[in-house]
């Protein structure tokens, strides 16, 4: 067997650790699996954004005097609210809230860093607040409206805690975080019986 080196063996898990995702697992099948996954999360990612961009960014000659820039959390809701028809106010809430939640699935599948509650209602608020300045400054018909920011930044913390948390998960092992230090969770073998 010249020429052959011996490959060194896989660590051992201690006894009565949790046993690895399926998509986490280093098996060639695995990898694939994964980088499918992955792939079709980004080509989800690519076409949110056009469909965003689209939604967003498109120029609304008509509505020019009827568009005024809001600031002032919960003025927009209320008007909403006060419609008279409920089609348009469950189209106004309901569609600013479905337009975010695709950052809360989708971003912890494609950004590891960026799992937890917090960091995607972060990324994802500082996106939307990008998208309504772009809407107020260069798009014609449309203007900055911090409520619809607060519904794509609740929609996609819905996403994230309906199903993102959990394809996050499956995709990418748990991190450790500072606070671990002080823990035993995950350093130490359970005592033998």
């Amino acid at each position: 067997m010249k020429g052959r080196v011996a490959e060194p063996p896989e660590p051992l898990e201690p006894q009565g650790a949790p046993e690895k995702a399926p998509l986490q697992r280093t098996s060639f099948g695995a990898r694939v699996a994964r980088a499918m996954v992955l792939l079709v999360a980004f080509v989800c990612m690519v076409g949110f954004a056009a469909a965003l961009a689209k939604a967003t960014l498109v120029p609304q000659p008509g509505s020019v005097d009827l568009v005024h820039t809001n600031l002032h959390p919960g003025r927009s809701l209320r008007a909403y609210v006060d419609q008279p028809a409920f089609q348009d106010t469950v189209k106004q809430i309901g569609g600013n809230v479905l337009l975010g939640a695709p950052f809360g699935v989708l971003l912890p599948m494609l950004v590891p860093k960026a799992r937890g509650a917090v960091r995607v209602v972060v990324v994802t608020a500082l996106v939307m607040v990008a998208v309504e300045t772009a809407q107020g400054l260069i798009v014609e018909g449309r203007a900055f409206d911090i409520d619809d920011v607060i519904l794509n930044t609740s929609g996609a913390l819905l996403g994230y805690v309906v199903v993102g948390r959990w394809l996050g998960r499956a995709l990418h092992p748990r991190r450790r975080h500072w606070w671990h230090r002080w823990t035993r969770r995950g350093t130490e073998a359970p005592p033998a019986a």
